[in-house]
């Protein structure tokens, strides 16, 4: 079960009153050279930083504040036209801010359909480091796939479930921690560990996004790797309110090293 407090505060009407917006950031098929999808963070409405506004979300408000995120990302995407471009609308969700999965998607299908913006473009992502009841996910992730959405793991390898949650629900994305990405492309450790989660994620049929990537070097080891989904300020910096123009690298031409081409033999 989620929290008894969220649950009180749902019933009793609690409004999120701070005035929010969503900066959106590409996440790309650089393989393909296609948007995969536009991810919504959380932005308040002078450009405040998501710190600044979680830090005002209690547990009287938090079921409010999760469906203003979603209604806020939904509308924000509907005008920017986000839908045309063939990509997927990411929304980040709090677990322990839904009471019942079909109550609390209510109102997200009811902002769909006035807009029209369809269903099967939205993907929900999670942070694997919030605390939450396993058994209480894994009715919320099913009862969403039921429902047409697309499902993804933020952050996985940073948390609390890990490979527990994946043996028993494999979503449709995972993102890997950003500290697995940061600075790869010196350390075999890191990138013999990248390697192997990518192809076991493929294997169980589930897509895989390095974000965080800040660099060309970066770039250019996870692309050896085999990731083909890729998000990070390499690319295109977040940005409030539209859909910023990526960055579409290509492979460095620059020979790799002896020492460089060593290290990534070690992770084959």
């Amino acid at each position: 079960m989620t929290d008894r407090k969220t649950c009180e505060g749902c019933r009793n009407g609690a409004k999120f009153a701070t005035d929010i917006t969503m900066a959106f950031q590409p996440i790309l098929d650089v393989r393909n050279k296609r948007m995969f999808a536009y991810e919504a963070l959380l932005r308040g409405a002078e450009g405040e930083g998501a710190g600044v506004i979680l830090s005002q979300v209690t547990d009287a408000n938090r079921y409010a504040f999760d469906q203003k995120c979603r209604v806020t990302a939904i509308e924000l995407a509907t005008a920017l036209d986000l839908a045309e471009h063939n990509a997927y609308l990411s929304i980040n969700f709090l677990p322990n801010a839904v009471y019942e999965p079909k109550a609390c998607i209510k109102l997200t299908l009811e902002t769909a359909m006035r807009t029209g913006f369809p269903v099967e473009r939205i993907m929900f992502e999670f942070t694997e480091s919030e605390r939450v009841d396993t058994a209480h996910l894994l009715n919320i992730l099913h009862a969403y796939r039921n429902l047409g959405f697309k499902t993804a793991i933020d952050d996985f390898g940073a948390g609390y479930a890990g490979l527990d949650l994946l043996s028993r629900f494999q979503p449709d994305v995972v993102k890997l921690d950003m500290g697995l990405i940061r600075d790869i492309d010196g350390s075999p450790v890191k990138a013999t560990m990248l390697r192997h989660n990518v192809r076991m994620l493929h294997d169980l049929g589930i897509e895989v996004v390095c974000e965080g990537v800040e660099t060309q070097a970066e770039f250019d080891v996870l692309h050896d790797l085999g990731v083909d989904l890729m998000q990070g300020y390499f690319f295109a910096k977040p940005a409030i309110a539209s859909l910023p123009e990526p960055h579409w690298p290509a492979r460095s031409s620059l020979p790799v090293s002896e020492a460089q081409r060593s290290d990534l033999d070690l992770a084959v």
